[in-house]
């Protein structure tokens, strides 16, 4: 058995599907089959139930995939042993919430080129909850969320705060009124919709509207023209409302603060990127 072998049977078995975990590997699908059915073979057992809708563990492949989580893991910290330099090199993997991304990080990470050219950066966005899955499998290297995370294999540094806040269209508008409007979140996972569902309760209202946009540029268009509000950090509407394309109005005190942390996984050896990273985020004067 390779560790190939179970890089890729991880990777099978997370996805579901033969067709998704060749083009995550990049390689030809009927060599992931191959490669599978291999192991199957050399285990002598079959290691996943196989079915119209996907690909689902067997109770052996279950017990299989706790060892290769174990091994994978301890190979990448081998690695990563290995690359500790006071110049970091390498690949430096990163999420963010939409709003951090559009409002915050440019500067943040300008600068740490600057500093290490030879780290190669890549940023991504998403919710909180999916970025979180993806720095625990080691997709992520880390990632900017809104806090606070209460997970043991979870490392934080507290980055800066903002205020949550409810905005509409330009004008003088009854607060009142405007809560009966669509509310416009991101996908699925927002962070802010319990905050919104909560408030909506508080104010009376029963049922909630909600609309999903995939980027920020998108619900800022949608508000400006009237098609619903919208909850979101001050930062991230500033620039709209100084503009004049929308308007902001201040949420009871309990509902306001919004801490957004940079997360990363818990473990015995780290990259020097990451290291720097994270000293950089703690004595930056962007963020705080």
């Amino acid at each position: 058995m390779e560790i190939s072998d179970l890089k890729i049977f991880q990777t099978v078995a997370r996805e579901g599907s033969i067709t998704k975990a060749a083009k995550i590997l990049n390689y030809v699908q009927s060599n992931v089959t191959t490669r599978i059915q291999d192991l199957e073979n050399q285990l002598k057992v079959p290691l996943f139930h196989r079915s119209n809708r996907g690909m689902t563990l067997t109770p052996a492949g279950e017990n299989l995939l706790k060892y290769a989580d174990q091994i994978l893991s301890l190979m990448d910290e081998a690695i990563k042993s290995t690359q500790y330099s006071e110049h970091p090199t390498g690949p430096l993997r990163l999420g963010s919430i939409e709003t951090a991304a559009a409002s915050h990080l440019a500067p943040l990470l300008t600068e740490y080129h600057s500093y290490f050219p030879d780290v190669h950066l890549s940023l991504i966005t998403g919710e909180t909850h999916s970025l979180l899955q993806k720095v625990l499998k080691f997709d992520l290297d880390g990632a900017f969320v809104y806090g606070p995370v209460d997970l043991a294999e979870i490392e934080h540094v507290a980055v800066y705060t903002d205020e949550l806040v409810l905005i509409s269209e330009p004008g003088n508008h009854d607060v009142h009124v405007l809560l009966t409007k669509p509310m416009l979140f991101f996908d699925v996972g927002c962070s802010h919709r319990a905050k919104a569902e909560h408030f909506l309760r508080e104010s009376g209202l029963t049922s909630i509207n909600i609309m999903e946009f995939g980027t920020l540029e998108v619900i800022l268009n949608g508000v400006s023209s009237g098609l619903g509000v919208s909850l979101l950090p001050k930062s991230s509407i500033s620039k709209a409302e100084e503009a004049g394309l929308i308007a902001s109005h201040r949420l009871p005190e309990g509902y306001r603060e919004l801490q957004v942390w940079f997360v990363y996984k818990q473990e015995s050896v780290y990259t020097s990127a990451l290291l720097k990273f994270v000293q950089f985020i703690e004595s930056s004067k962007f963020l705080n």
